[in-house]
């Protein structure tokens, strides 16, 4: 019967692509622009996570829609209901804790699978983001609360009321099912039709693993001690080619410390744009700490400037207040030395016999 159910919803919403749409991107470049596009995929608009660190779920979350939308469909996630959902876990973890530590923000885009599995999703213009909020201020609160909770020792569901109602009354109230078409399905109904467990790859480059195998990335961010496929950088750097060339969308996680990363020109290169970027190179510089997990973007297309140099194009979450509305022009060296991870749809590959002779043949070059 659940299978049934999904296999529904999936038809459901190649259905309604015509008829319920939302606003699909592609930005017209300033006509000064200094970058010829080569590879432009469609997305949604561009969002605003405000003071939150919730970048890994605006990024994974466009990389999804974009991978629908690619195909013909037409979403529009809600972020702010991914994060609801998180705080409430992390408010009674904290509360079991007894206190201990603090409620985090932070994470990998790999948790958001997960949380997509356990929680659902709802659609963007169901549950929208409230950009005035203060995520910090929030998370003070929920802490407060469980604190006396935890003097009263008043039991789970007395605390789950009292979290609740903190969240209604910052974040809205939760609709209590997704709706389309006349008929109603629950989030995780409608998460299964976006997106199902295991769809997703995850891929990073480190020498002080063997390749071609899996490992968990040392970053304090993946609290999930997910599993990442090690891929010479090389062999990396051509995957998110290939991917973006095919017409999927890359979830991008790296370090944006460099004094080249600058939002408000829209533009991010290395301080000498000529350096070879080297395995050996990139690896000193994440064990030393240079490169460290600092943000995601989903990457959705490739340009090269003037000289012929290329670019990765980053749709960011931090508004559309910059010459590109909001995105990213990464230079190919920046992306090659300051990664710390890429996750791309299954899709990107035509099968699992491809994938891994993608990969052998990566493996050559």
């Amino acid at each position: 019967m659940k299978r049934n159910v999904l296999i529904f919803l999936s038809g459901m919403f190649i259905a309604v692509t015509l008829l319920v749409c939302c606003r699909q991107t592609v930005r017209v470049p300033p006509a000064d622009m200094p970058f010829t596009c080569d590879v432009m995929l469609r997305h949604t608009p561009i969002k605003n996570q405000g003071n939150s660190e919730y970048c890994w779920v605006y990024a994974m979350l466009a990389t999804i829609e974009s991978e629908h939308i690619m195909q013909g469909d037409s979403i529009n996630l809600s972020s702010a209901y991914v994060i609801r959902m998180m705080l409430r876990d992390e408010a009674v973890k904290y509360y079991f804790s007894k206190g201990k530590g603090n409620i985090v923000m932070r994470g990998m885009c790999s948790m958001l699978p997960a949380l997509l599995e356990k929680h659902g999703i709802e659609a963007f213009d169901a549950f929208e983001d409230n950009n005035g909020l203060n995520c910090r201020v929030l998370c003070r609160k929920l802490m407060r609360e469980a604190d006396l909770n935890i003097a009263i020792r008043c039991g789970l569901q007395h605390l789950n009321d009292r979290i609740d109602k903190i969240l209604d009354d910052n974040m809205g109230y939760l609709p209590r099912t997704v709706f389309m078409l006349g008929a109603e399905y629950t989030p995780v109904e409608f998460a299964h039709s976006v997106c199902l467990p295991n769809e997703y790859l995850a891929f990073t480059s480190f020498t002080h693993h063997p390749f071609y195998r899996k490992f968990v990335l040392e970053v304090p961010d993946n609290r999930l001690n997910d599993a990442f496929m090690n891929l010479p950088i090389d062999s990396l750097m051509h995957t998110i080619e290939q991917s973006l060339h095919r017409g999927h969308p890359v979830c991008w996680e790296g370090d944006i410390s460099e004094k080249g990363f600058s939002f408000d020109r829209g533009i991010a290169v290395l301080p000498n744009k000529s350096r070879q970027v080297t395995q050996q190179i990139r690896q000193r510089a994440f064990e030393t700490l240079q490169t460290t997990d600092d943000h995601a973007m989903e990457l959705v297309g490739i340009a090269h400037d003037k000289t012929g140099r290329k670019y990765f194009i980053a749709k960011n979450s931090w508004g559309t207040n910059n010459p590109y509305g909001g995105l990213i022009y990464l230079s190919y060296n920046y992306v090659k030395l300051k990664t710390i991870a890429v996750f791309l749809s299954k899709n990107a590959f035509d099968s699992r016999k491809n994938y891994i002779l993608s990969l052998k043949n990566t493996k050559k070059n």
